[in-house]
């Protein structure tokens, strides 16, 4: 199943829906980090109408999501500018992500600054050197090039071009939670042999109210600032085909190793 069919297939349930992971957007044991972003996005925008644009999200993956999943909502305050919706997705185990979603009307403001350049990896990859991940993991759902551009200096870096296989009809926001988490944390770059790594909180920031891209490509940055003790923090950034960006983000990474 696609992205629009997985968001097409919530039941209704007493305090909630319910839906159902596919095998194919899991990454080992849990869904894909990026996929249960987007559920529990989805359910926040059904569970108020005129919603401004999505501008936040402060995620916490707090345990394995597998099967058929719980996802609830509360509405924690809504003004006259932004609403903030929580958002709790529980599985068999238990809690195993909870979410707020800040949405925010744009503002008149005199301040207009950016200081997040796009890197510079060139053009998207031609058809015909693109590839997708084996069909029992999550990257089966994505288009890429083989390379991730580790950094030139030798930094704990990643950075692709990347776009989901299958994406027609779904929403900017739904499709930038999507994206926002496909590459591997950077601090893998760093290990001497695989172990594993789990997302612990992921912090994002919207910085464009209507994102557009060309041919569904979005350029993927990952960045280790410091990795110490069983923990990374790392930066994550999200740019449009002709440079624009469109998320910032933070995430706190488990490097069990």
């Amino acid at each position: 199943m696609n992205l629009q069919q997985i968001l097409a297939s919530f039941a209704p349930a007493a305090d909630g829906h319910t839906v159902a992971i596919p095998s194919t957007w899991m990454q080992g044991r849990t869904a894909y980090g990026g996929l249960s972003a987007a559920l529990g996005l989805h359910a926040a925008q059904q569970s108020e109408d005129d919603l401004p644009p999505l501008r936040s999200a402060q995620i916490s993956f707090i345990g394995p999501l597998a099967g058929e999943v719980t996802i609830t909502t509360k509405l924690l305050r809504r003004g006259r500018t932004a609403a903030f919706i929580q958002s709790d997705i529980h599985s068999e185990k238990g809690l195993g992500l909870r979410a707020i979603y800040v949405f925010m009307q744009a503002l008149d403001s005199e301040v207009d600054y950016a200081h997040h350049d796009a890197p510079d990896i060139g053009p998207p990859p031609p058809n015909d050197e693109l590839r997708s991940g084996p069909p029992e993991f999550f990257t089966y759902n994505f288009e890429y090039r083989e390379s991730r551009h580790p950094d030139a200096e030798g930094k704990p870096r990643f950075t692709r071009w990347m776009r989901l296989r299958e994406r027609e009809g779904l929403d900017p926001m739904i499709e930038l939670m999507a994206m926002g988490d496909a590459l591997p944390p950077a601090a893998v770059a760093l290990q001497s042999r695989g172990a594993p790594v789990s997302s612990i909180t992921w912090f994002a920031n919207v910085l464009e109210p209507k994102p557009v891209t060309e041919n569904g490509w979005w350029i993927v940055q990952t960045d280790s600032d410091m990795a110490r003790h069983g923990n990374s923090s790392q930066y994550n950034g999200l740019w449009a085909s002709d440079g624009t960006p469109v998320l910032a983000g933070m995430q706190s990474v488990a490097l069990f190793s």
